[in-house]
């Protein structure tokens, strides 16, 4: 619906400066799990008695049973969060059963016609009783706007969150609003550059600060929180269940460093004040380290003793450390880690990203970037018998083909060994992973082939 919609007698409402002095300090701390504490610090003019504190652009999405407000001498009566918006079509549907005023214009002499009508509905167009006639207002392209008396009480242009208190005396307080929303979120995003040749990387790690709160945080402190703090009712991480997915931390760290910790998480505060616009994203930098030692190798997952159809990829696999002396040198936030290798001509390209969660310092990852092209692995069952009634005996061979003109590792674990399963023999030595998994490290020669087998009993 095309039509100007102007207000006469509301500017005053709309220009209304709350008690509050341009005074202002804001400090937000943001959580992983879309969750975001709001500390608004404001100077407010008190009076004496009973009266009402306006707090216009707190979030649209506060959780009013969050907020709390602090001031000296005062006592709060009740809260009340208005997060009805001005707009068009909100103004004219609080005008129903009201008058309104309809001017046209006519195109080809500019004139003006006045009307008076009476609002009757707004369900999916507007309805009007003028005189004694009812018109629907169309969008024809014809000039035409509605001109209201006032704004309605309960309709705010922008969110207000409205405090009844009483003052023991006039003067101005120093006053802290403090309230939980979501809307407010940040995750960790690194890109890491692999020189081949040396086998080292170097990585950036970016902040990347998302707001869909609906209102703006200006000039705010900026601390974020690398955590998933509990919550209740169907909220945040209790209500979220995450996709089973391959486990990069090959081995937690156990190092302390100076980074400052809140309880059992990790703070990573911005340097300098800034401005969280809503519905920006914005990235801020918080690691850069160069020349860290780095492993570049590949895996094979069996999951089961059976036989595959055909040959698969291994993974390829890129691993470093965390720590302080040969490492990154610090606590990782949960993200994407996202690698990149310069190619003949020096330009980086993107080989592949793997996702990592909240890693201490010391700790090693192991992140695949991929499938592997040239080095495939086969498994295959060559024989399966029966010992007695629940006892198997499985023979296993895993063939390994390397197209690459450099000999390469693979590490081929076999997973699936439950309960009493156990190695009968095997063609070189293996380690055990854990009660299930079992691992070989298989050399495979430049454009060359090479043959693990196993030997494997299992109840079931």
């Amino acid at each position: 619906m095309r039509m100007r919609l102007l207000c006469i007698g509301c500017v005053a409402s709309l220009l209304f400066h709350p008690a509050w002095a341009a005074e202002r300090a804001l400090a937000v701390t943001i959580y992983n799990d879309n969750l975001a504490l709001v500390q608004d610090r404001r100077d407010i003019d008190v009076k004496d008695g009973r009266q009402r504190i306006e707090f216009q652009d707190v979030s649209a999405q506060i959780r009013p049973e969050t907020v709390s407000l602090s001031a000296a001498d005062i006592g709060i009566v009740e809260q009340n969060f208005d997060f009805d918006l001005l707009t068009p079509a909100k103004l004219m549907e609080k005008a129903v059963g009201q008058e309104v005023t309809i001017v046209r214009v006519n195109p080809a002499t500019g004139a003006e016609t006045r009307e008076q009508a009476q609002v009757l509905a707004t369900n999916g167009g507007v309805v009007l009783k003028i005189g004694q006639r009812i018109e629907v207002l169309r969008d024809d392209g014809l000039p035409v706007r509605v001109i209201f008396d006032k704004v309605p009480e309960n309709l705010r242009a922008r969110p207000t969150l409205s405090v009844s208190i009483i003052g023991s005396h006039a003067g101005t307080r120093r006053a802290t609003l403090s309230y939980l929303t979501p809307g407010l979120g940040w995750k960790a995003d690194y890109v890491a550059l692999y020189n081949e040749s040396d086998g080292k990387i170097d990585v950036q790690g970016w902040v990347t600060l998302t707001n869909s709160s609906g209102t703006t945080y200006d000039n705010a402190q900026t601390l974020l929180v690398a955590g998933s703090p509990s919550q209740v009712d169907g909220v945040g991480q209790n209500a979220y269940r995450p996709p089973v997915r391959r486990q990069n931390l090959q081995q937690p760290g156990t190092e302390s460093g100076s980074r400052e910790r809140l309880g059992d998480y990790y703070l990573y505060p911005l340097a300098e004040r800034t401005t969280i616009a809503n519905l920006q994203t914005k990235q801020v930098s918080f690691l850069d380290v160069h020349g860290v030692a780095a492993e570049h190798g590949y895996e094979f997952h069996n999951r089961w003793l059976g036989t595959a159809e055909m040959p698969v990829s291994a993974q390829s696999i890129y691993s470093f450390s965390t720590s302080a002396h040969a490492g990154l040198g610090d606590q990782l936030p949960a993200g994407i880690l996202r690698f990149y290798m310069k190619d003949k001509r020096g330009d980086p390209q993107f080989i592949g990203e793997s996702r990592i969660d909240h890693t201490p310092m010391g700790s090693t990852l192991s992140l695949a970037t991929g499938d592997a092209f040239d080095v495939k692995v086969h498994a295959v069952v060559e024989k399966r018998t029966r010992i007695a009634t629940f006892d198997w005996q499985t023979d296993m061979r895993y063939d390994l083909t390397n197209a690459l003109p450099r000999a390469v590792v693979v590490k081929v674990r076999q997973e699936g060994l439950w309960g009493d399963s156990s190695i009968k023999a095997e063609s070189q030595k293996s380690t055990r992973r854990s009660a299930e998994v079992a691992e070989w490290p298989v050399t495979v020669p430049a454009n060359g082939k090479a043959t693990l087998t196993a030997t494997f009993e299992t109840r079931y």
